[in-house]
Parts: C-alpha cells; structure tokens; sequence
C-alpha cells in the first residue's frame, strides 16, 4: 500500500522529511560510526543532541531562562502523580474535568492532596469546555489543573481559565506544539511528544523555576522530584536517547515551517476543511459544541454504529487509517496533528462525500 494517511489519535505521524533523516543518519550519526540508539548519553555526541533540541525548542516556544525543560519519560501517568507530589504545599489543588484525562489525573492526585473540581463536563458527556471565566477556586489551592485538548472527546481550551492568581498546571500532549502560547501563563505545562511531536516514550515537562522544590516529603521518590531533573539537566539516568533525539529532528522542521504561528495556520486551514465538510454533512455529525471543537482530534458519527464500522473499514481500504473513535464516543476520530498533510485531510473529505452518496437514505 506504500504510505498511509494516519489519523490516529497516538503514536500519530511524523513528518516524513523526519523519518528520511532518521534513515539517512540510523546507522552513523554525523561520523560517529554508530547510530543514536546505541551510543551513550553520558557521551559528547549525545550531550550535543539534547542540547540543541533544548535549545532549538525554547526558541520555538519562547520558553524564558527563568523556566527549566525538562526531557523525562513515564507519560502523562506518571506527571498525574508528580505534579501534586511536588507542587503541593497547602494540601489543596482544583481540578478543571474535561474528559478522561483531567478526570484520570484528579483521581492518581488523590493520592498526594485533597482536589476540588471546581468544574466539568461530564454532564453533556465533555462535549464541551466549561465556562472558566469565574471558579470558585479554593484560595489555599496550590494550582489549577487542566488537559488543554482533550483527544478522546475533541474539545479545546481556546481560552485558558481564569486561575485568580493560583498556578495554572496543563496537559498538553495533543496541542504540543500546534499553536503559540504564553509560558508566562503556566506554573507548568507537560506533554506526551507520541502525537504531535515526536515518537514514544518521551514526556516534555515545562516548569516555572521557583515550583521546583527541595522541601519535598521524603515519600516522593528520587526519580519524580522535578529538582533531581533540573539539576542533571535531564540526564540523571539513561534519557529516552532516540526519542529525544527523533523530537530534535522535529522542532528544527516546525522551525523550517514557519516556526508555531505558521503551525497555527496550517493546521487551522486543516480543521476548517473538516469542519466544513462536516457541517455540510447530511449523513455525519460531531459530537462536540462548536466553538470548543478542537483542532487537533475531531470525533464524529453517523448514529448508525454498523455503518460507522463500514465507514472505518472502508477508509481504511483507501489508505486512511486509524480513523475509529474512542469507545467512550464512538464513531470515528480524525487526528490532525502537525504532521498531518492537508492532502490527508482533502483526501478524507472527498471519501466521506463519497461514502455518504452511497450510503444517505
């Protein structure tokens, strides 16, 4: 079938100039005479790999020096636990619940600190973001904690919620790197790379210097202590070398994009073509309010399960792949990462246009 166009929600695509230099340097790296996954991470070669990719994605993000980044692994499980192992203080965190991350992550926080939801969507099934303009935030909260896109259900943060002074804590796996944002808005930020920036097994961790604490309960393990990272500058044991090295690769092709505003642009063209076609749809529906549809993952459905199945069969058949929903939505999901070439999205248009012609009563 050569090349398919990959719609799922993660491990997603990568940029295919990116995988051509990962071929191109897979067996000697710039003259090492070995390839990246082998040689050490204590070694100079390496040491230059994750300094540039440090550097080149503070450039792209305007991270400022008064913020660490940080290279980890165990996903956004394990960030669930380390946020409040490491930013509590009062013993009190609020908890935005937009889907089942933000849910998810309240629940493992439990463990560590009394949460407040001080707000959710459960209610129409996180159809859509709450009004975050007013919270009753708990004034001994120790931050404000939110999954910025929510893959599963195809919503969006659009505007960030209104913390009245208290650290704002957000997942943002599925928008990484898709948009511009403000660091200066954040306490932290952290993100998943496996669906808009690279492959997995690395988790990117943005935080503010001053949250990064030595006064930690001594349960908090060594190796989920934001301070043990910031001090070996990732590097305080074996790193997810390849991964690394792979989301260096990425952010030097966002650069050569345009940089996030051009990213922006792009992928907001991307979701425009769906939603438009979607909207126009007689047989299709989304599932999500408007204007909170994200542009990242956009889960529709016929309300014919049968025929939704035919529907990913079919796609499938024609090179667009991984298109079923979440089993909590149903239907099917169209991830649109960075990756994701317009042409995917022309492509999968054109085929519901056509299924539908076959298919509408």
């Amino acid at each position: 079938m050569g090349r398919v166009f990959n719609f799922s929600a993660g491990p997603a695509m990568l940029p295919l100039e990116v995988l051509e230099q990962v071929q191109k340097e897979l067996l000697d790296y710039h003259g090492s005479g070995m390839s990246v996954m082998e040689m050490s991470h204590r070694g100079k070669v390496f040491d230059g790999i994750i300094k540039e990719a440090e550097k080149d994605f503070r450039e792209l993000v305007g991270v400022p020096d008064n913020y660490s980044v940080l290279f980890l692994q165990g996903g956004g499980w394990t960030q669930f636990a380390e946020v409040p192992m490491n930013l509590t203080k009062n013993g009190t965190a609020a908890y935005i619940i937009t889907g089942n991350w933000a849910k998810n992550a309240a629940k493992e926080a439990e463990r560590y600190t009394k949460v407040v939801r001080v707000a959710s969507s459960e209610d129409q099934n996180y159809s859509y973001i709450p009004d975050c303009s007013d919270l009753d935030i708990p004034d001994d909260a120790d931050y404000v904690y939110i999954c910025e896109n929510n893959t599963i259900y195809g919503t969006e943060y659009f505007e960030l919620p209104n913390t009245k002074g208290h650290e704002l804590v957000a997942d943002v796996s599925s928008c990484f790197l898709s948009r511009p944002i403000d660091v200066n808005r954040y306490g932290l930020f952290y993100g998943g790379v496996q669906k808009n920036v690279g492959p997995a097994g690395v988790t990117i961790v943005v935080v503010r210097n001053d949250l990064v604490r030595d006064d930690l309960p001594d349960y908090v393990p060594k190796m989920l202590r934001y301070q043990t990272q910031v001090e070996k500058n990732s590097l305080f044991n074996t790193p997810p070398a390849f991964g690394i090295y792979v989301c260096g690769l990425v952010f030097k092709w966002i650069k050569a994009q345009g940089g996030l505003a051009a990213m922006d642009q792009i992928n907001r063209e991307k979701a425009k073509i769906f939603y438009d076609a979607l909207d126009e749809s007689k047989l299709f529906q989304g599932t999500v309010r408007r204007e909170d549809r994200s542009l990242m993952n956009a889960p529709f459905v016929t309300g014919d399960p049968d025929l939704d199945a035919a529907f990913v069969k079919e796609a499938e058949a024609e090179g667009l792949v991984s298109l079923k929903g979440h089993r909590s939505v149903g239907g099917m999901r169209a991830s649109m990462y960075n990756a994701m070439p317009v042409e995917g999205i022309q492509k999968l248009v054109s085929f519901m246009q056509e299924f539908e012609a076959k298919h509408r009563v």
